[in-house]
């Protein structure tokens, strides 16, 4: 990952640093937080999705020097305990992707040292945009790490649908081809999701509720339908909102015999799980549940599918995510990001253009 190494090698001195992170704790993560380290900032760790957690890579951190509260699969109390423990450890900036700290400390009324913090996905800038409309954010400026072009046109548009459907094929054994496939959200994750679905072989249609991203999907090619429509054709069901609950009970008597039902967006209950009942592995990530006299399939569990069954994004092209998040950190932690008013902040280009360049080069 040289892009990564560039950037670790780029940061000043960060002693008196304290960084809480709430992100998926994967391989490709760990050189990232390694470098945090070497370069003299107190690290605190924990997940943003617990079915996405290596214990291995938590294991390492902590030989590293990490202070950590995570590990796979932990409970939902668990979950909340290591928000609370960041939060109590007082940190000075926050790394988050889900914006679970930040919305901690609101609800908690904890006032950590906190001199600015930095999130880094679609669902979480859209949990801070709502506790913004609530007059709620912390006192301290918020950068929005997820819209910066390289991780959300490049990420968000071309890998996560490129690594799920790599995660699908293998999990399951099967191939797109003579598959219908429904595809719930169009925005950037969802049209990556979609277009490589069809490049493989899928029939794909798309349920949308925004006029302009469904108007997007047309202009693609890719038939418009309500979603009770589309739930009743679809072989294989892909949500990718960020929201909670876009499948819920319900919405399961509509679904086709034999269907799969896969989770690609950030929150963990896209899929309303419990409401599918008794769940029994045929496969390593996949399960049969029989609903409304019908069997069907949920894959990874609804949650994460290319994090939780697969290796998600490929090492060189996390390479340039993981780079403009060190880039964005570099700037999150500086002086002049500390200085700049409370609330939400897009990052500024000139954080992460170079990434960009050298990307591009």
């Amino acid at each position: 990952m040289p892009l990564t190494a560039t950037q670790a090698e780029a940061f000043p001195s960060l002693s008196g640093i304290r960084l809480a992170c709430s992100i998926h704790l994967d391989p490709k993560i760990a050189p990232g937080i390694s470098a945090l380290m070497k370069k003299g900032a107190a690290i605190f760790i924990t997940t943003c999705n617990p079915t996405t957690v290596r214990d291995e890579v938590v294991a390492w951190l902590v030989r590293e020097g990490a202070e950590a509260h995570a590990w796979k699969d932990m409970s939902g109390t668990d979950f909340i305990e290591a928000a609370r423990q960041a939060i109590a450890w007082r940190p000075t900036h926050v790394w988050e992707m889900g914006a679970t700290l930040v919305s901690e400390i609101v609800d908690s009324g904890a006032r950590p040292p906190l001199r600015a913090g930095m999130e880094c996905t679609g669902s979480g800038i859209a949990r801070l945009k709502r506790l913004a409309a609530e007059g709620r954010l912390p006192p301290a400026p918020l950068f929005n790490g997820d819209e910066v072009p390289i991780k959300e046109g490049l990420h968000n548009r071309y890998l996560v649908g490129q690594s799920a459907w790599q995660a699908f094929t293998e999990r399951t054994e099967l191939s797109l081809h003579r598959k219908n496939v429904l595809v719930i959200g169009y925005g950037l994750v969802g049209q990556g999701v979609a277009l490589t679905a069809r490049a493989l072989g899928g029939t794909v249609s798309v349920a949308e509720r925004d006029p302009a991203r469904a108007l997007f999907a047309r202009y693609e090619g890719l038939p418009i339908v309500t979603l009770e429509a589309g739930l009743g054709a679809a072989d294989v069901i892909v949500t990718a909102t960020g929201a909670h609950r876009v499948l819920a009970a319900g919405h399961f008597p509509l679904l086709k015999e034999g269907c799969i039902l896969m989770n690609v967006g950030h929150a963990p209950d896209e899929i309303e799980v419990d409401a599918l009942g008794a769940l029994s592995e045929v496969l390593p990530f996949v399960s049969e549940a029989r609903v409304a006299g019908r069997t069907v399939y949920l894959f990874a569990g609804g949650s994460m599918a290319n994090l939780t069954a697969g290796q998600g994004d490929t090492l060189n092209s996390f390479d340039i995510t993981m780079a403009a998040m060190l880039a964005g950190l570099r700037y999150v932690l500086s002086p002049e990001a500390a200085a700049a008013p409370p609330g939400l902040h897009p990052l500024p280009r000139s954080a992460w253009e170079e990434v960009a360049r050298k990307a591009a080069e």
